[in-house]
């Protein structure tokens, strides 16, 4: 058996020093209660994903995590005259900087999230002045439907997680025929479906304890650690020209 190749020619050694054990497995932990925001896609008095996201919030309660919700009525939509200084978009990216994790909840409409749930996801940057707000934070994911069961919503968004490198869990959550699993009050009725929710809140609370104290290391990239060090070079060389 011949013996893996070893030369990587390419590789800048003095910006890839491996892997860090020390910062990996850091003993170090944040002592505050796990901060998640949850997020829904639906303005309607009775909204099944509003519900839906409070249930999840109750389980995290449980859990110990400290919750926030942010209602999005009144969020203007994006490229409609609108820019960061408006209070909603201002609330919704402070509370999005606060959280260490979030639950995204949406109902599935036409085959996919609701336009409300898309455009809280676009008045998110991907970065602000020097921070990237998402990046190393974790997500969890919930639908509902009116119908059958479906996951068209939940893989969107899991698509949309990954691009604002969201530390988005395997578990998820589908909601089919919502209007059956939820009481007079709103509240969800005992069922393999709410202990689908349990499961998912139980999954996103280890993985936020897991990750929020190294995050940081956990996305450190070589190619950008390349771009920094090339632009500090650059940097350092005009103002010695200068």
């Amino acid at each position: 058996m011949s013996e893996p190749p070893t030369e990587t020619p390419n590789l800048d050694d003095a910006l890839f020093p491996g892997i860090d054990r020390d910062r990996l497995f850091a003993a170090a932990t944040a002592p505050h209660p796990p901060r998640i925001l949850l997020l829904y896609g639906s303005l309607r008095p009775h909204s099944f994903s509003r519900l839906a996201a409070e249930e999840a919030g109750r389980i995290l309660v449980r859990l110990g995590a400290e919750v926030r919700f942010f209602t999005p009525s009144g969020l203007p939509l994006v490229d409609d005259g609108a820019d960061a200084s408006h209070p909603k978009v201002r609330e919704l990216r402070d509370l999005v900087a606060w959280c260490e994790g979030m639950v995204w909840s949406s109902p599935e409409r036409h085959g996919a999230m609701t336009g409300l749930m898309k455009t809280q996801i676009d008045w998110i940057p991907l970065s602000e002045g020097a921070v990237r707000p998402t990046q190393g934070k974790t997500l969890a994911l919930i639908q509902v439907s009116g119908g059958s069961q479906s996951f068209n919503a939940v893989n969107q968004m899991r698509i949309l997680g990954r691009w604002m490198r969201l530390l988005t869990i395997p578990n998820q959550s589908s909601v089919p025929k919502a209007f059956q699993e939820f009481d007079e009050a709103g509240r969800m009725r005992p069922s393999p479906l709410y202990d689908r929710i349990v499961d998912v809140m139980e999954e996103l609370m280890k993985f936020t304890l897991l990750t929020r104290d190294r995050a940081d290391y956990l996305v450190d990239r070589y190619s950008e650690r390349k771009e920094s060090a090339a632009a500090l070079i650059a940097r350092v060389n005009l103002s010695a020209a200068t």
